[in-house]
């Protein structure tokens, strides 16, 4: 039994987005937020001050936030979009503190991810209000004809984008859409979907969580041999060493494999920089 209705799968084909979808109730967001707050005990300080890896492939060490990547409730939406074998490829925190003029320039996702095909969506899952004060999503529609742009990296000092990408040829931003999450809901955005979140003017923390799933017949366009995590239905196609899903928390055996897969992206993602600068100046 199919979860979202024909028009919005429609919606979704035309646009590259959905939202809203309601998911976590009140105690389920404590929970979560109680559970960040060990994990930044941990590690000694809050999330955007501490070394970039731990914003990244959270699911590979904590399971409470595995728990989250491998909830039936946004599965359900994934699999009318993407079909029924599905893989996690990335998980990401996306925090804000108040007053920080952190913020993502106008990019797609798979700019420098190399998936072949470009199928991968992302899961935005709200743990605080987001709305434009506090920095959250603006997306544009692709209008049915969906495209990857030219991108640079390293364009500014205040971006949490892992490259500090951005879009360097002209697009048409005058009509975005403000994706405003309440706490414990969730949107969804496609890698090719252009999207920008501006700083966090706010008094309280932004806090999102993002869920990077793509159908098992995805591959990775590169040399480096890549992991993902079996989220539902089946691997029968090989293109990734699939991971198991953690058992405590930050334990040294999640830990090394949370190191091996995170250097593992930071290759790959190096090797795709480089590939879209060759193949993006070679057809100019």
């Amino acid at each position: 039994m199919n979860t979202l209705h024909d028009d919005q799968v429609a919606a979704f084909r035309r646009d590259g987005f959905l939202f809203p979808f309601a998911m976590l109730g009140k105690n389920e967001i404590q929970t979560c937020l109680a559970a960040l707050g060990r994990f930044e005990e941990r590690l000694g300080c809050p999330l955007p001050r501490a070394d970039r890896k731990w914003n990244t492939m959270a699911h590979a060490h904590l399971p409470w936030f595995n728990e989250l990547v491998r909830d039936p409730r946004i599965l359900d939406v994934i699999e009318d979009l993407i079909g029924p074998d599905i893989l996690v490829w990335t998980s990401t925190f996306w925090i804000k503190e108040p007053g920080s003029p952190a913020f993502a320039a106008w990019h797609q996702d798979n700019a420098y991810f190399g998936l072949l095909p470009s199928e991968q969506v992302c899961a935005w899952l709200a743990l605080s209000d987001a709305d434009g004060q506090s920095g959250c999503m603006e997306v544009l529609s692709w209008r049915g004809a969906p495209r990857l742009l030219h991108h640079a990296p390293n364009q500014y000092s205040d971006s949490i984008n892992r490259g500090s990408q951005t879009v360097v040829e002209p697009f048409d931003a005058s009509q975005p859409e403000t994706m405003a999450p309440k706490a414990g809901s969730f949107s969804i955005h496609h890698g090719l979907c252009l999207h920008y979140s501006g700083p966090n003017w706010a008094a309280h923390r932004r806090i999102g969580l993002g869920f990077n799933y793509m159908p098992a017949h995805v591959r990775v366009d590169g040399p480096v041999r890549m992991a993902a995590m079996l989220v539902r239905g089946q691997d029968k196609w090989g293109h990734f060493d699939l991971i198991e899903p953690p058992v405590t928390e930050s334990d040294p055996d999640s830990l090394a494999l949370h190191e091996d897969i995170y250097a593992r992206y930071g290759a790959n993602y190096r090797e795709q920089i480089a590939r879209h600068e060759r193949e993006f100046t070679a057809s100019e």
